[in-house]
């Protein structure tokens, strides 16, 4: 296993599960590319068929997003309090490992469907450090704490987890906007991620077939 595959898997042993860890599976399968647009952050979950769902990602899908071609390699199923998200981990052909996150958030209003949000995380280099309740610094920008918690995930493909567990994170919002995650599979040690929002239409996906 490689350093690479290593940094990966261990923001993935996290949460978010917030960062990096997760291999997964997709080798010499005859495609027949079906290309969708994505419209996420706008596409509402109860939209018409002209909005594709980022949350039928499936293991063996090609996702093209911010510039790269990654294959989804893996999927942890994340949820807690009746909250549910969804994250893919992507590689792109050469052991870089990134995930891509889906969440439905609420509208605040009676009767109003929410939207989704969708994050792409980067591994960050922690060198031992763990989640502070109080602002941290990295990178020169101020990172403050907004949640932590525990949540209940189930893996599909070869993420290097268990198939189930319980993944303890804390999330942090920077003073730059970008979103810092730290977490760990209970009884690890604490892995980091940072994430931006992606723009809608900034995914196309091939469907394996």
């Amino acid at each position: 296993m490689t350093a690479a595959v290593v940094l990966a898997l261990s923001v993935a042993t996290l949460v978010v599960v917030l960062g990096a860890v997760l291999a997964a599976v997709r080798s010499g399968r005859s495609r027949t590319p079906s290309t969708e647009a994505v419209k996420q952050g706008a596409a509402k979950p109860d939209a018409g068929p002209e909005y594709f769902d980022p949350r039928t990602i499936k293991v063996g899908d090609t996702v093209h997003c911010a510039g790269v071609r990654f294959h989804a390699v893996g999927v942890l199923h994340l949820s807690r309090q009746g909250e549910r998200r969804t994250e893919y981990l992507l590689e792109d052909g050469n052991r870089r490992y990134q995930w891509l996150s889906v969440e439905e958030l609420r509208d605040q209003g009676a009767g109003e469907a929410g939207h989704l949000e969708v994050l792409l995380w980067t591994t960050v280099p922690t060198e031992g450090m763990v989640p502070a309740k109080s602002t941290l610094t990295m990178d020169g920008a101020e990172f403050s704490p907004v949640r932590r918690g525990t949540v209940a995930f189930r893996a599909e493909g070869a993420t290097g987890m268990p198939d189930r567990g319980l993944l303890d994170f804390v999330l942090y919002h920077g003073n730059d906007g970008r979103l810092l995650a730290f977490r760990r599979p209970q009884g690890g040690g604490w892995a980091a991620s940072y994430a931006h929002p992606l723009p809608p239409g900034s995914i196309r996906v091939e469907r394996r077939s």
